[in-house]
């Protein structure tokens, strides 16, 4: 079993801790990189990227579409003619749009995607998106969103997605009671399971946003309380507080630890005593606590460092080290919202090292000074650490991989444990490492 430290105890950690503030250069991912999971979780929606040949690229490699397949995204090309000004680039979008749609009649959303070469000709996607909505609507709503990786970070898109499509949520009945909203992209098979255990407690209803389907949003107003599932979504909260939700503070819902305490803070809301939420929630947490005990056995003592990257580093942390005794090096995050992290901070070793931003080289070095057994950080990084010999996780493996609950919780973990096994069968001779592996 798991030596966890009680969820109660919140008056240690780093709720105080002084936060490293770096200004300079940075390694981020581009915010178009959202689309390729949202475009799996948004089931009759489209999203068209305004941007270069770049941008294309990019999506097709992320997402892995092989040529004859019809994915549900694709990037209006900004060429030559459009920059030189020779082309008027809101009838070149208006004609592209018109085809798709004329192509795709199963689109019910479509999302018009900006990005860095959109943006830096200044092309006004928000009055096309209201332009096109009005010509083709009832039948197809358009918004825009930005997606340029200039001053953002690649899970950003998703939160700009989301806080485009608040202020088309429907009005719930103030007169109703209160409802649950889960926001955040899930994968099916995590929100299926989420479902099932709010059923099982009498919490409800329950809505997830984004929904599967456009044409299902959920309705948004006093009565609706909402848990984040994912740690970058900012502005939308902020944008569902407007319309007069309440959010319940929680700890996000990675590892045993922290789905439980997600799960209890609406199970408080909504008025479920704990004899109920036990029964619900323990047969679950024992399966979860059970299988992360050989992970464990793998990763306790081992350090870590993060680099900032998805948002998700905090509550990664908290679950690395409270669950799978792993020491954290330090734990760098792009931005640090203390609203929504509070209870994440509070649960953090206390003395551990936090950042806030970046300044690659001096992160570079502090990284290096401290040898940690594995680094977490983008794409960009982990290949000239490795041939340092450093062992890395790709940061966005963690965005796109099923991780959130209690089934997940073990696959979370070797998502850690794999990178060492694979430095030992590299280096047989690596102390305590011999034998490992993940099957």
């Amino acid at each position: 079993m798991n030596a966890v430290v009680p969820i109660h105890a919140l008056d240690a950690g780093c709720s105080q801790a002084p936060v490293l503030r770096e200004r300079g250069q940075r390694e981020v991912f581009c915010g178009l990189t959202g689309i390729i999971w949202l475009h799996r979780k948004i089931q009759d929606a489209f999203f068209l990227v305004v941007g270069s040949r770049t941008c294309a690229h990019l999506i097709q490699s992320a997402a892995g579409v092989m040529i004859f397949a019809e994915p549900r995204f694709a990037t209006a090309i900004i060429d030559e003619r459009d920059l030189a000004g020779l082309a008027d680039c809101n009838d070149e979008l208006d004609r592209v749009v018109t085809r798709l749609l004329q192509r795709r009649p199963d689109i019910r959303l479509l999302f018009l995607v900006g990005s860095c070469p959109s943006e830096v000709i200044k092309l006004d996607l928000s009055r096309a998106a209201q332009r096109l909505s009005a010509r083709f609507n009832p039948g197809v709503r358009v918004l825009n969103y930005s997606g340029s990786g200039i001053e953002t970070t690649f899970t950003q898109g998703e939160d700009a997605c989301l806080a485009a499509l608040v202020p088309s949520l429907p009005d719930s009945d103030p007169a109703a009671p209160p409802e649950l909203m889960v926001v955040g992209a899930l994968a099916d098979v995590v929100e299926d399971q989420f479902a099932r255990l709010f059923a099982q407690m009498g919490v409800g209803p329950v809505r997830f946003f984004p929904p599967r389907q456009a044409t299902a949003l959920p309705p948004v107003g006093p009565n609706t309380r909402f848990l984040l599932a994912q740690p970058f979504l900012a502005d939308t909260a902020v944008a569902l507080e407007a319309r007069g939700a309440r959010r319940l503070a929680a700890p996000f819902p990675l590892g045993v630890e922290g789905t439980t305490a997600w799960l209890r803070a609406a199970a408080s809301a909504f008025g479920v005593n704990q004899s109920r939420f036990d029964q619900v929630t323990t047969p679950a947490r024992e399966r979860a606590t059970a299988a992360l005990a050989r992970q464990r056995s793998l990763l306790a003592g081992r350090s870590v460092f993060f680099f900032p990257d998805s948002q998700l580093e905090i509550p990664l942390g908290r679950f690395l080290a409270r669950e799978l005794g792993m020491s954290l090096t330090e734990v760098g995050t792009p931005y640090l919202h203390r609203q929504h992290m509070a209870e994440e901070l509070a649960l953090l070793p206390a003395g551990t090292m936090l950042s806030e931003g970046q300044d690659v080289e001096r992160q570079l070095d502090r990284c290096r000074a401290a040898a940690p057994d594995i680094v977490v950080c983008g794409l960009g990084l982990a290949n000239p650490l490795e041939g340092e010999g450093m062992t890395t996780k790709w940061a966005i493996e963690l965005v796109f991989t099923p991780i959130q609950g209690y089934e997940q919780a073990a696959d979370l973990a070797e998502l850690f444990a794999r990178p060492l096994v694979r430095r030992a069968r590299l280096s047989p001779r690596t102390p305590g490492l011999e034998a490992l592996s993940c099957n």
